[in-house]
């Protein structure tokens, strides 16, 4: 029985990892194929950079209701749509002829991917409790991790196989896939008897109430921007990996692989000092390893450019210092809401998608010309979210 148990356990990670991971497919598995997108249109990079800013705008505003739609209508239906409609948003890129349906195909992805994502980690909780359901999510977190470093390993490789198109082909495959097995085994976490009206206004009222505090918003806006001196990198990788260090197509892995090291290695480290360490201590090391590396990275670009490993590895260090913060600074945001922290990580995520939309639109084609801009552009957003997220902790811990 134990086995029968361990064995359903095993098959709801996967699925449920499988569905998180949609969201980070979408972004990274396309990016090694910018330049050949972008002579098929004949358009220049900054309009294939809109695929990406279109997308992370409908992906954030749809995670705003993903949630309440699961609520109402079931955690399994709201799954299941979502992955159809995004296979099919995803066949639409792969047919497109002019850049304007691209946009318009990658805008439905955007409203699609996130379903997956938001609503699993509602079904966790709903299925379990207490020790169960934070191993469940950890075992999520530590699969979830691999999928920003094989996206565009596979992207790259799909690209020099078989074009830019076929990656479009297997994003669909891959989601057709993925609805036929939830259709198949996902459980319905939320019976009807527990489900809720959808009620649009009191909804509204309540994301009025989050986002009218200028506290939780600084947090937020902060977390948003510590990670985002990494993800300018992320929207930089094809200009990084095929000009700056002078690889192919197929040699994403530079930047990926070290990049989620580190992101793991600080996810471990923090798993293993949680309840030893407080929040002061924690947040403390983590920003001193970001401002160390982010120093370390704009020396490297100026003084030993022609240097790979040097260009990486004080990225895959800053992601350390992410990682080892982020489940602080999390908690220290979402406990401004300790009776909504459902829509108050909803609130959360919509700010930093935001955010990180308007990094892709801006900041990135702006930097990604030279690797000491780029490097500037981590230091600074470093600084950013390193500045808003202490600050709110001093005046959190000073209220107390």
């Amino acid at each position: 029985m134990s086995l029968q148990k361990n064995e359903i356990r095993l098959g709801l990670t996967l699925m449920l990892a499988a569905l998180a991971a949609i969201g980070p497919f979408s972004i990274d598995t396309y990016l090694p194929a910018f330049p050949e997108m972008g002579a098929a249109f004949a358009v220049d990079r900054l309009k294939i950079q809109q695929t990406l800013v279109i997308y992370m705008i409908t992906f954030g505003l749809m995670t705003l209701w993903h949630g309440a739609l699961s609520d109402s209508f079931g955690r399994k239906r709201v799954i299941v749509i979502g992955l159809a409609v995004y296979a099919l948003s995803s066949l639409g890129c792969a047919l497109s002829n002019s850049i304007e349906m691209l946009w318009a195909m990658r805008a439905l992805q955007g409203l699609s991917a996130g379903a997956g994502m938001v609503v699993s980690r509602a079904m966790v909780r709903d299925l379990y409790e207490g020790p169960a359901a934070q191993r469940l999510i950890a075992n999520i977190a530590i699969m979830f991790a691999f999928a920003p470093a094989i996206a565009p390993i596979i992207g790259g490789w799909v690209l020099h196989l078989a074009g830019w198109r076929a990656i479009f082909v297997f994003l669909t495959l891959v989601s057709a896939l993925l609805c036929g097995v939830c259709m198949w085994k996902l459980p319905e976490s939320l019976p009807p008897e527990k489900r809720q009206p959808f009620a649009v206004l009191p909804l509204l009222r309540g994301y009025k109430k989050v986002f009218s505090n200028p506290g939780f918003v600084a947090l937020s806006v902060g977390i948003g921007a510590t990670f985002g001196g990494y993800f300018l990198y992320i929207l930089s990788a094809p200009a990084f990996i095929r000009e700056h260090l002078h690889l192919g197509v197929t040699d994403f892995h530079w930047l990926f692989v070290p990049g989620m090291a580190g992101m793991m290695a600080g996810s471990w480290l923090s798993g293993r000092i949680a309840g030893k360490w407080n929040d002061r201590r924690t947040l403390g090391l983590a920003f001193v390893v970001m401002a160390i590396s982010a120093l370390a990275n704009l020396a490297t670009s100026e003084f030993a450019p022609d240097s790979r490993l040097l260009a990486v590895l004080p990225i895959a260090v800053y992601n350390f210092g992410v990682a080892l913060a982020m489940p602080n600074m999390t908690l220290v945001s979402l406990d401004m809401y300790p009776q909504n922290r459902g829509m108050a990580a909803s609130c959360q995520s919509f700010i930093q998608t935001l955010l990180g939309a308007g990094i892709a639109a801006t900041l990135a084609p702006w930097l990604w010309h030279s690797r000491t801009g780029l490097a500037f552009g981590m230091a600074a957003l470093g600084a950013l979210g390193g500045l808003l997220v202490w600050t709110q902790f001093r005046r959190k811990v000073t209220q107390k």
